[in-house]
């Protein structure tokens, strides 16, 4: 049978979602929902789908198996709660929800209803980094030990205007930690593994016109022994990149980075600078940094490389609910992202470390 599918959410995202649907061709994609019937309607036209303002009215009417969930993050539990009690698998952009008591109810209410969940962070998928996933599952570096996520970027008053929840707490619920670095900090987390506590403090240095984070530094502590070691901001200008840094028991380290180039600086521009893996000591690898990298980059703008990988998590989704299998990047990723920036947010406020915990046993992040 094949599965039918819709979007929620009629933005920008949203469009991205659609192109992915329509190209993959894993799917029916019948229908959109929106808040306005007019906009709806409007998206709905390009890609010959209905369109509703109702989520649930929506899923019964046009039997949907799968939602996109492609609206504003503090929407997400609520938005997912619906498609979920209407019957509905859902995958959701990052952030996962606003908080941790956020993300738990969307779990919770999913696996009630026997749903699948996944969260949306395609840099997984980038060929430089799913060569550090590998080295690091094949022991090349030993264990992980040692781990740091960077991110040095730039936003401008111009990009906090361009819409009015941008910078708040009630509408964005953070700054950088939020909107830019989650990332990395998934990087982080599913090359490191499980955070056990973490010490971290937030400041705003250059944008008085907004109410949160522009920059952040933490400390993690992981369940293997590991540490680790948190740098972002956005006010660095012009931008520098990000980058996710692995260090190995035995001596190796693995690198990558994940952004660079002038999309970074106001981040609303299409890439310019492939990802790569900028630090390689694998003894035997050295042409990683080289080689490999000339190959990376042309593959990598072989295709447009925002909608490629978007289609790419999209589509393992989409097949994992098809087959009754465990999804790639399942809720629980999520979950532990916004867990992790929760805990920074509230070991600045207090001034003490923060212990984290796991929603479920079993293998953490998969």
């Amino acid at each position: 049978m094949t599965l039918r599918t819709a979007i929620i959410g009629t933005g920008k995202v949203g469009h991205l979602h659609a192109r992915a649907l329509q190209t993959l061709g894993l799917s029916d994609f019948v229908a959109a929902c929106g808040r306005r019937l007019g906009s709806a309607q409007t998206f709905a036209e390009n890609y010959a789908i209905a369109a509703y303002t109702d989520i649930a009215t929506m899923i019964l009417e046009q039997r949907v198996d799968v939602v996109c969930i492609c609206t504003p993050h503090p929407t997400h539990r609520d938005v997912a709660l619906q498609a979920i009690a209407a019957g509905a698998h859902v995958i959701i952009e990052k952030p996962l929800a606003m908080s941790v008591a956020e993300c738990d109810d969307i779990l919770d209410a999913a696996t009630a209803a026997n749903r699948q969940v996944g969260t949306i962070v395609q840099r997984r998928y980038y060929a430089p980094c799913q060569r550090i996933a590998e080295a690091i599952k094949s022991g090349k570096i030993g264990i992980p030990v040692l781990g740091s996520a960077t991110l040095l970027g730039w936003r401008d008053q111009k990009y906090y205007d361009s819409d009015a929840w941008r910078g708040t707490w009630e509408g964005e619920g953070g700054g950088v930690l939020v909107n830019q670095a989650p990332h990395q900090l998934d990087l982080l987390l599913w090359y490191m593994g499980e955070a056990t506590e973490v010490y971290g403090v937030w400041r705003n240095f250059n944008h008085d016109y907004i109410e949160v984070d522009d920059t952040a530094v933490a400390t993690v502590k992981f369940s293997s022994g590991g540490i680790a070691s948190i740098l972002v901001s956005n006010s660095q200008n012009p931008a520098l990149y990000g980058k996710v840094h692995i260090h190995g028991s035995n001596g190796a380290s693995v690198g990558v980075q994940t952004d660079g180039g002038g999309m970074f600086i106001a981040g609303m521009s299409s890439i310019t600078q492939a990802p790569y893996n900028d630090l390689w000591t694998v003894p035997g690898e050295e042409e990683i940094t080289t080689r490999v990298r000339q190959q990376d980059e042309e593959t990598f703008f072989n295709v447009d490389p925002v909608d490629h990988f978007h289609a790419l998590q999209i589509g393992r989704f989409l097949e994992s609910v098809a087959h009754g299998t465990a999804v790639d990047i399942d809720g629980e990723a999520g979950r532990n992202t916004v867990a992790l920036i929760e805990a920074i947010y509230e070991s600045s406020r207090t001034g003490l470390p923060v212990p984290l915990s796991p929603r479920r046993s079993g293998e953490f992040n998969k």
